[in-house]
């Protein structure tokens, strides 16, 4: 399994309501994504960087979102350049589901 962070500085801070709202108009175009197991948006303290976790299957999947169009849309919508990082995640613990999950 592959963790995707992304991340990008906001040309000013927003409040937890603001992220909310902006949040929730998004959340629709990642639903039924091929491979993505789980997003999780995320604000900054300050308000000043937002962002998302990503579980994805596979760093193939994952990559295959994060296109150019997909990089226009952010620029779009935070005005700002997103930045990608990966990590391998060879364990997960789902306290939900009550089950470890391996990337095996």
């Amino acid at each position: 399994m592959i963790i995707a962070l992304t991340t990008f500085k906001l040309p000013k801070p927003i409040t937890l309501e603001e992220a909310r709202n902006i949040f929730l108009s998004t959340a629709p175009k990642y639903q039924g994504v091929p491979g993505l197991l789980k997003k999780h948006y995320v604000l900054s303290e300050d308000g000043a960087t937002a962002g998302g976790v990503y579980l994805w299957n596979s760093k193939a999947e994952a990559e295959a979102k994060y296109t150019e169009a997909w990089r226009e849309f952010v620029r779009g919508k935070y005005g700002t350049e997103p930045i990608v990082t990966y990590f391998e995640s060879p364990v997960t613990v789902d306290n939900v589901a009550k089950q470890v999950l391996t990337d095996q």
